[in-house]
This record gives structure tokens, C-alpha cells and sequence, in this order.
């Protein structure tokens, strides 16, 4: 997992203090936040954790809005409209990088329309199963797939889901043909594994740990390149499949044409407020890890993700609907 270091975090505030200084918000205004997703949840919270410590540090209104439909796009259209003076913030997530593949008629570009601030919290993905499957690791499960091609199955919360796209990417990587089920949300899904509907479910850990620490379902690998801290026994799927490596990621971003003091001064802003030891353990009790990224690490993620994701989508022959 990759997390962000306080000598990282000196250096860029030291970089932006100086163009930060210059920058105005209209007092007037209130700052909007927009969620591109529905309240409750973690999300939704490191939305509103964001907004309320940018508002104590501008000392001026910030509010959170969530703009949901068309999954996310809704929002993330707004933003991507919005008048580029800072008072309109995104709370970017990384299914944005999926939408240009995934769908026709996308209103906006996520690599042209946006201006990344920061990446400020992450979620690693974890394929569970039932706890009488045959497989218990990621070779396991491979060698399973190719000895039964197209007979095993697994959960995700639907077509272009991260959770989707990383069993996708198993199935691309690994030369093997696991189907896709998809659920209309991720607890359907985990209800399902639990009442042995279905063998498999790709899932984020909050929900699931509890029900491996019971031994009702077991854990198979963790979708992170690298072993989570928060359970360093679980392998990760990249140790039997070369190349493996997804993680969801949620950042703050603004409309590309946003001055460049005002993505000075929230860039700042957000670093400061990552930093903050408070900050990191309501992250982690939300269910994320906190995990900080300034404008060019971030803006290099959001590109290689929507690059590297498409190949896959393209590879794997799904269409845009």
C-alpha cells in the first residue's frame, strides 16, 4: 500500500506556500464538495471530513453535496462544468478512470476536464470464498479455473465496478475464464457467499474480515501489489499472478481551467489536512486507509489507471453501452 511520507508532505507545502499565499476565495460563497455517490458509507464520510476541516482552515462555508446517478457521472459532470474559481470541489473516486470505457456519450473527459488536487485515502479490494472451496490462494484458484474453464463464478456489485474490473483482470492476466455475477450492490453480494449461494465475491475488507475471524468464509488474496498491513496473512494475488495490482483510491480534484493559485492554495490545504493524525485514524475508521498523494503523483495515477484499466476493458471485449 502505498502511503504518503511526511518528508513528502513538508516539501510540498514549502513548494506551494509561496503562490497558496496569493490565492482568494469569495467569502461571500460558500464551497461546495460534491460526492458522486449516495450518503452513508466511508466515501461519503472522507467527503465530509475533507469539508469540514477545509472549512476551519478557510475559515468560510464548505458543504457536501451528493450528486449521485448514472453511476457517479452525474457528479462528476457537474464538477467538470462548474465555474473554475475553487468554490466547486470533486470528490474524485478511481471508477471515474472506467467511465470513457464503459459507457458512450461520457459528458466530460477525466483526464482534460480535471485538475488532480490529491489523493487522501485508498481501499484495497479482497477476493473471499466460501469456506469449503477447493482453492486457498490465488494459485490455487487459478489452477482450479483452467482444470474448469468457465464453471466457476464470482460476486462483484456490477458491470464496471472496480471489484469488475478486478476480477477482469484475474481472468486477463492469469489466461483463465472465471464468469462475472453481477449483484446490485456489494451486501447482496456477501450475503450470498454467506449463505453459499455463490462460491466467490470480490469485496472491500470492513464488511467481510469479521464473518473470515468467524469462519464463515475465508479470504483468498488481496488485489494491493504489496500484503496489507491490517492483515499481513491474507497474499496478495500479485505473488501467484505476475502484474496484479488494483486498488481504489478517492482524491480531491477541481475543473481543469481552476487558477493556478486556487490549486496552489487547496493543494495546501489538503496536504496539511492528511497530515493531520486525527484525520488518519477517522480515515481508518471509516472503513479506508489513509494514504496521501500531492497533484503529480495523483494526476500520474489518474492517468495510468484510465490507460491501463481501458486495455483491459478493451481486451476483455466489453463494449460501451
Amino acid at each position: 500500500m502505498v502511503r504518503g511520507s511526511r518528508i513528502w508532505l513538508a516539501v510540498a507545502a514549502l513548494g506551494l506556500s509561496a503562490v497558496a499565499a496569493q490565492a482568494q476565495f469569495n467569502p461571500q460563497r460558500q464551497i461546495t464538495v460534491v460526492v458522486p455517490i449516495g450518503a452513508g458509507g466511508g466515501v461519503d464520510a472522507t467527503g465530509r471530513l475533507v469539508a469540514e476541516k477545509l472549512s476551519e482552515r478557510l475559515k468560510q462555508p464548505v458543504v457536501v453535496e451528493n450528486r449521485t446517478g448514472a453511476g457517479g457521472m452525474t457528479g462528476t459532470d457537474s464538477v467538470a462544468k462548474a465555474a473554475p474559481d475553487g468554490h466547486t470541489i470533486l470528490l474524485m473516486e478511481s471508477s471515474s478512470v472506467l467511465h470513457k470505457w464503459l459507457r458512450t456519450n461520457v459528458p466530460y473527459d477525466v483526464i482534460t476536464d480535471f485538475t488532480p488536487i490529491a489523493r487522501v485515502a485508498i481501499s484495497p479490494l479482497v477476493m473471499f470464498a466460501q469456506p469449503n472451496f477447493a482453492a486457498n490462494n490465488a494459485r490455487e484458484l487459478v489452477a482450479l479455473a483452467k482444470a474448469e474453464p468457465g464453471k466457476l463464478s464470482c460476486g462483484t456489485p456490477g458491470v464496471g465496478t472496480p471489484h469488475h474490473l478486478a476480477l477482469m483482470m484475474l481472468n486477463s492476466l492469469a489466461k483463465v475464464d472465471i464468469v462475472n455475477v453481477p449483484y446490485r450492490a456489494a451486501a447482496a453480494s456477501l450475503n450470498d457467499l454467506l449463505a453459499g449461494q455463490i462460491p466467490m465475491i470480490w469485496a472491500a475488507p470492513t464488511a467481510a474480515m469479521p464473518h473470515v475471524a468467524a469462519g464463515k468464509i475465508k479470504a483468498l488474496g488481496v488485489a494491493s501489489g504489496k500484503r496489507e498491513p491490517a492483515f499481513p496473512d491474507i497474499p496478495t494475488i500479485a505473488e501467484y499472478v505476475p502484474g496484479f495490482d488494483l486498488t481504489i483510491w478517492f482524491g480531491v480534484a477541481v475543473p481543469s481551467k481552476t487558477p493556478p493559485e486556487i490549486v496552489a492554495r487547496l493543494s495546501k490545504e489538503i496536504a496539511e489536512i492528511a497530515a493531520q493524525p486525527d484525520v488518519q485514524e477517522r480515515i481508518t475508521k471509516f472503513g479506508l486507509a489513509p494514504s496521501y498523494a500531492g497533484p503529480e503523483q495523483f494526476r500520474a495515477q489518474v492517468r495510468e489507471d484510465h490507460e491501463r484499466f481501458g486495455k483491459i476493458i478493451r481486451e476483455a471485449g466489453i463494449v460501451p453501452n
